[in-house]
């Protein structure tokens, strides 16, 4: 067995408690994943099971923590599994499966680099008999996608950034405004114009969007924000698509208070790594706020061993599984951090 060896810091993410929602994905139709859908899976099933798991990157905190978990519950459950990253070469993922395919796998666990480039290589793995599911994407040649909706995602950071304004600004103290989206890529431009959405349902008329800047780096972003503060020196509230956002910005911002955070000044973003967490723990920094999914690491791997039991049990009622969000904040930073790998 191929075993995958984290090299990263490893990290991850998210919150807690799941709320129902309805995708953004071309369908509606599916699952609303909660803590009872994954308690029908019986781990016991893995036992003897050849996985393969062919992922974009390792080379970010979220994936080498999530990933890290995962192998960690498929193992203690008996299961032979191989992660591989394609380093988001479509190529290379494509020649990845084909490997799992020719190995004799099970079930195939692919987070697509590009998702229409995989799916000729994942029907031909179902017509081995094997069962493929697709982690982000609601892909047509697979037995189940594990999908989010990143428009109510977007909408959810927005709406946590929106409490916040509204509890500090009003229609005659508006707030300034940052977003840091990454509208190149389809489903981040989701997530940003969720944000928008979020920002007006929570606190219209309290605010003014002063800058709009697509960074999906930590450098970028913080890079990208020292420059704003320099045309827009009352900017206190940022919303962001990411991990990379809130990390940046947050850098930014401590510089430019020197530590000290007014209370009217808050980041809010989602991909939460555990600098992110330690950052929203740390009252010399701005976060404030973290859109997050299952809960931690560990969370988020037995989550998706779940998926896994069910699938190969064929207990799944809709192909589609809608992942929900909740939100991490300086209420409980600490649970989550706990979980984190």
């Amino acid at each position: 067995m191929k075993k995958f060896t984290a090299l990263f810091v490893l990290v991850m993410i998210l919150a807690l408690p799941v709320c129902a929602m309805a995708a953004d994905t071309g369908s509606t139709e599916g699952i609303q994943a909660t803590p009872e859908f994954y308690a029908k899976a019986d781990l016991s099933v893995l036992k003897g099971k050849k996985l393969g798991v062919a992922i974009q990157s390792l080379q970010n905190a979220y994936w080498a923590g999530v990933m890290t978990a995962l192998e960690e519950v498929l193992t203690a459950a008996g299961a032979e599994v191989t992660i591989v990253a394609c380093k988001d070469s479509s190529a290379e993922q494509i020649s990845q499966i084909e490997n799992f395919i020719s190995s004799g796998c099970d079930l195939i666990m692919v987070h697509p680099s590009d998702a229409n480039a995989v799916e000729d290589i994942c029907a031909e793995a179902r017509n081995f008999g094997i069962k493929v599911m697709c982690w982000d994407d609601p892909m047509t040649n697979t037995d189940a996608n594990w999908i989010l909706n990143n428009t109510n995602l977007g909408i959810a950071i927005g709406e946590l950034a929106g409490d916040f304004i509204s509890k500090h600004y009003s229609t005659s103290k508006k707030a300034e405004v940052t977003v840091i989206g990454y509208p190149q890529t389809k489903i981040l431009l989701e997530r940003e114009n969720g944000i928008k959405i979020g920002l007006k349902n929570k606190a219209d008329g309290k605010y003014d969007i002063v800058a709009e800047q697509a960074a999906i780096e930590a450098n970028l972003a913080q890079n990208a924000m020292e420059t704003i503060l320099q045309a827009h020196p009352d900017c206190r509230v940022v919303t962001g698509i990411g991990a990379g956002a809130m990390i940046g910005a947050d850098e930014a911002l401590q510089i430019f208070t020197g530590g000290k955070i007014p209370e009217d000044m808050g980041v809010f973003t989602t991909d939460v790594t555990k600098q992110q967490l330690g950052q929203l723990a740390d009252p010399t920094y701005p976060a404030k706020g973290i859109i997050g999914f299952e809960g931690s690491d560990e969370d988020t791997g037995k989550a998706c061993a779940a998926m896994f039991a069910l699938i190969l049990e064929g207990k799944l009622e809709a192909k589609n599984v809608f992942r929900a969000v909740a939100p991490i904040t300086e209420d409980n930073v600490s649970k989550i951090i706990a979980g984190m790998k």
